[in-house]
């Protein structure tokens, strides 16, 4: 009898044996595609430049707490990724994952306007079907009321817009374009509702991720975001846990977007799977009111900058941009999604086909020209998840992708590292689980 505590406590999951490049073994010896484990895995399983980079730290110190130390891999590791930020973010705070770093950034945002003298300014505006990651702090700036709703009593107060989804929410008569400044300016009007002067940060996913099902922003809604966020005094916090670190086509994603945020988070890419780590970057006016205030930021995690785990980042980092892989992101997004239209873009049970690099979802509808969602009681996305498991394909389904109950899409997010051929296969199993299962 195992007593870990399992994530579904009446599901029975294989024992894992190896990775192998793309894929996962189990102990029967069974091999199965990684195509969505959240997004982690961007370099495969066995990269050696990366488990040797851990372990030539190991072999020197395996930890410094950071009351007392810093460490040459996180020197090395903030250097690099400042260097390849575009834009004024200027400084980097460690981590050791996705919902760490989005908690952080929450708290930075607090901090920093008790700095300047503007303690009233408290107030987190994101939008719905957004996900932040599940600490309270995280899962309250979330919009996401599935995953909301048990833990609601214990959470911060934050309110919600819509998010850019154009699949769904365009109206027949606006252009992409007054679409996307359409509900980017909701974001001044609930500034203006609940009080400029109480604002303190607007947070959004630059492609959204497991919620909403890679959804990204039309043209033009980040600048207007951007712009409103200016006038108001609020930061601008982009949540790039899931979407950064490459996986959209850049190293960052919002750089597509031609702004530049005052604090982003990254996670997932940023370790590859090799050892747990995220982070937040700022600005230098940020780090400046800290600087020249209290010079203390009041908070802080055991695990913060760990020279192992920093170590390991490096060596990704410096993969995704010394092996051209942000190129093979870019070329293997066109290749996935010519083979996912051809197999599936017609179907009468997918609505649509969209996506960022390697960052790509097909929402699932039961009628197509109306886009109705099926009935939720239905249990598609968990249905898919098992029968593509079954065929050797791990990908990333979820359900609520409407409104938290209603809809279904399933995420794929492939290492960059993929094969033309492997392409091929990821679509066939999908194609065949899908049609086992609708």
């Amino acid at each position: 009898m195992s007593h870990v505590f399992p994530r579904h406590t009446k599901a029975q999951v294989p024992l894992i044996s190896h990775g192998e490049g793309c894929y996962l073994i189990d102990q029967s010896g069974k091999r199965y595609f990684n195509a969505g484990d959240a997004a982690v895995s961007c370099l495969g399983h066995d990269d050696r430049e990366v488990t040797e980079a851990i372990q030539q730290q190991l072999d020197k110190v395996a930890f410094a707490h950071t009351g007392f130390f810093t460490s040459e891999p996180a020197e090395h590791l903030a250097d690099l990724l400042v260097e390849n930020a575009p834009g004024n973010l200027d400084r980097v705070y460690f981590v050791s994952g996705g919902s760490e770093a989005i908690e952080s950034a929450i708290k930075l945002a607090r901090q920093y306007f008790l700095e300047i003298g503007q303690g009233n300014r408290h107030r987190v505006i994101a939008r719905r079907q957004s996900y932040h990651g599940n600490t309270l702090g995280a899962l309250a700036s979330g919009g996401n009321q599935w995953r909301r709703e048990p833990f609601a009593p214990l959470m911060i107060e934050t309110s919600h817009i819509s998010p850019c989804y154009e699949y769904r929410e365009k109206r027949d008569e606006e252009t992409v374009f007054e679409f996307g400044q359409r509900v980017a300016n909701e974001l001044e009007a609930e500034i203006l509702r609940l009080g400029p002067e109480t604002v303190m940060a607007f947070m959004a996913e630059p492609v959204v991720g497991a919620t909403l099902g890679a959804v990204p922003p039309v043209d033009g809604y980040f600048k207007r975001i951007r712009e409103i966020c200016d006038k108001y005094g609020v930061l601008l916090i982009l949540d790039e846990v899931m979407c950064g670190m490459g996986r959209t086509g850049s190293l960052f994603a919002y750089e597509q977007e031609g702004i530049v945020p005052d604090i982003v988070a990254i996670a997932k890419g940023l370790g590859a799977g090799y050892q747990p780590i995220g982070a937040i970057l700022c600005t230098d006016t940020i780090y400046k009111a800290i600087e020249d205030g209290s010079g203390f930021f009041q908070h802080g995690y055991t695990y913060l900058a760990h020279p192992a785990a920093c170590a390991g980042s490096h060596a990704v980092v410096s993969a995704i941009l010394n092996r051209g892989l942000l190129d093979r992101v870019n070329s293997l997004s066109e290749t996935f999604k010519s083979e996912l239209n051809m197999a599936l873009g017609q179907h009468l049970h997918i609505g649509d086909i969209r996506g960022r690099g390697l960052f790509l979802a097909l929402e699932i509808v039961e009628d197509r020209e109306s886009k109705t969602p099926f009935d939720p009681a239905l249990g598609i996305n968990k249905k898919l998840k098992k029968q593509a498991f079954e065929e050797g394909l791990i990908c990333y389904p979820m359900g609520g992708t409407i409104d938290g109950k209603r809809g279904d899409h399933v995420l794929l997010a492939p290492p960059f590292i993929t094969s033309d051929s492997q392409v091929d296969e990821v679509v066939s199993k999908l194609k065949t689980a899908f049609e086992a299962v609708v």
